[in-house]
């Protein structure tokens, strides 16, 4: 086999020292080069074209986040971000995830205890997650996620709520490979097709212009796509006159950055682009008085629940900015991700979106139109009270199939919770957590169990699991999985 070519962009020459030293004693990677600040980075990515890079997030001249956008934008190429544990380097790491990277590992840093053998051991294990998923031909170079920050709808007569098919557009075609085990991708805005997921069946291939391989081997064949979910043409319209608040990131109130007239998304469709003004123009719109988003009800009839790991933080950036204001259920969110991350993650969201996202609290009652992020570190879990309302539990048990927190543990946490009509997604991500789950929810009677399609995993790995144990009654395009989640909701509500 060849060996795995690794560029390394790094300010410290330790940092390359120590890293290209980790890298060459394992026979599967070899160091191309090395790179001192982003703008080399970039010219020697350009030029020698890496299999993989590793990128450092502060550096002189051109920082990491700047390279990346520029990598991403010119030659998407996977990148492992090397991210400081403080809260710059969390809010960056955080951006990095959205802007493309694949995945990050932390530096050494003496409040969480980590060294210099744990950081090369870490790096390691990353490249060789992503040798396996790109041999396997399971990892996908994504656009960046569009950047949605304050939303402003013009009044509209609310349309009636109506069912009708999707149908799938044709001109969604899957971009050819720029080398062997990367797609790159360029997913269409009106991408909308839901397709009904029959148990026990092989899965078709329609609309895929390039092969993969299995990202592990069963038994089972995959389950076939069959049918279409009628997701509603209108109705999913964000509500009227609200507005959302764009924080600055150093504190937990902000101004706007951007200014949407019109967004009105009919079954994943746009119908308006946004209009971007600057951050100066934007300080008048908060001066001119923006609005407290709504707080939610712990009075609710029905849940969501999401599970995500490898490319979940763009993944839910898309999803979460669909979800309207006055949203009538909660959410509960999975993300495979360490401590603080996930703090700045809910952070970074809240910023994006029309409801409240915020990293989960033992104890804290449970809303409508909030979405709770499970803290790293810690399994979130779901519990009833006596008098009818819910409360997040949070747990340090231990990792469940070396995660923590697991999207299992939250999935299982609903089993039994008949009274709510629970509505259960499963996104991007390597592994298999949250697929029994999922299954076990199915069987239990959860009203919807969604699955994130091939076409827009960056790794398919988790939604592939779910189909092959039959979980899923349906596969959308990640651009469709919140317009689908809001019409599921709304033709239940009483």
């Amino acid at each position: 086999m060849s060996e795995f070519k690794v560029l390394i962009v790094d300010d410290s020459p330790f940092m390359r020292k120590v890293f290209s030293d980790v890298i060459d004693a394992d026979a599967a990677f070899k160091v191309l080069a090395t790179a001192s600040n982003g703008k080399e980075g970039v010219d020697l990515a350009l030029e020698l074209k890496p299999d993989i890079i590793t990128m450092d997030l502060e550096m002189p001249q051109m920082n990491g986040l700047e390279a990346l956008q520029r990598i991403m934008n010119i030659q998407p190429t996977p990148v492992i971000m090397l991210s400081a544990v403080t809260d710059n380097g969390t809010r960056d790491t955080i951006k990095a995830l959205q802007y493309g990277a694949i995945d990050f590992i932390r530096k050494p840093d003496g409040a969480v205890k980590l060294d210099i053998r744990q950081v090369g051991e870490q790096l390691l294990e990353k490249l060789h997650i992503a040798l396996e998923t790109m041999s396997s031909g399971s990892l996908r170079m994504l656009p960046a996620v569009e950047e949605k920050a304050v939303i402003i709808v013009q009044p509209t007569p609310a349309p009636p709520l109506t069912l009708s098919p999707i149908v799938e557009d044709p001109a969604n075609k899957v971009g050819k490979p720029d080398k062997p085990g990367i797609a790159v991708d360029t997913i269409p805005s009106n991408i909308a097709s839901v397709k009904e997921v029959q148990p026990k069946e092989n899965v078709s291939k329609e609309g895929a212009t390039h092969s993969r391989k299995p990202e592990a081997k069963t038994d089972k064949p995959a389950p076939r796509i069959s049918s279409v979910l009628p997701v509603a043409e209108t109705g999913m319209t964000k509500p009227k006159s609200q507005e959302t608040r764009m924080a600055n990131e150093s504190s937990q109130r902000a101004k706007p950055v951007a200014r949407v007239q019109s967004d009105s998304v009919v079954a994943g469709k746009k119908t308006s682009k946004p209009a971007v003004t600057s951050e100066k123009a934007s300080s008048s719109l908060t001066n001119a008085g923006t609005t407290a988003k709504p707080r939610g009800s712990t009075q609710f009839e029905q849940l969501v629940a999401i599970g995500t790991s490898t490319g979940g933080p763009r993944a839910l950036h898309e999803v979460l900015t669909g979800i309207p204001a006055e949203f009538p259920a909660p959410i509960l969110v999975v993300q495979h991700m360490p401590p603080k991350f996930t703090f700045s993650l809910a952070q970074r969201l809240d910023n994006f979106c029309s409801i409240h996202v915020r990293e989960a609290v033992e104890g804290e009652l449970v809303e409508t139109a909030t979405a709770y992020i499970a803290p790293g570190g810690k399994h979130m879990s779901l519990k009833k009270e006596a008098s009818g309302k819910y409360r997040i539990r949070l747990s340090e048990e231990g990792p469940r199939s070396g995660h923590m927190p697991s999207v299992d543990v939250l999935f299982e946490s609903l089993i039994g919770q008949r009274q709510l009509v629970r509505h259960i997604v499963l996104m991007t991500g390597m592994g298999s957590d949250g697929a029994k789950g999922m299954k076990a929810l199915r069987s239990d009677g959860a009203a919807t169990t969604i699955a994130e399609s091939e076409q827009t995993c960056v790794v398919y790995g988790m939604p592939r699991s779910a189909v092959e144990l039959g979980a899923v009654s349906h596969q959308l395009p990640l651009q469709g999985i919140a317009p689908a989640i809001v019409q599921e909701v709304r033709s239940r509500k009483p």
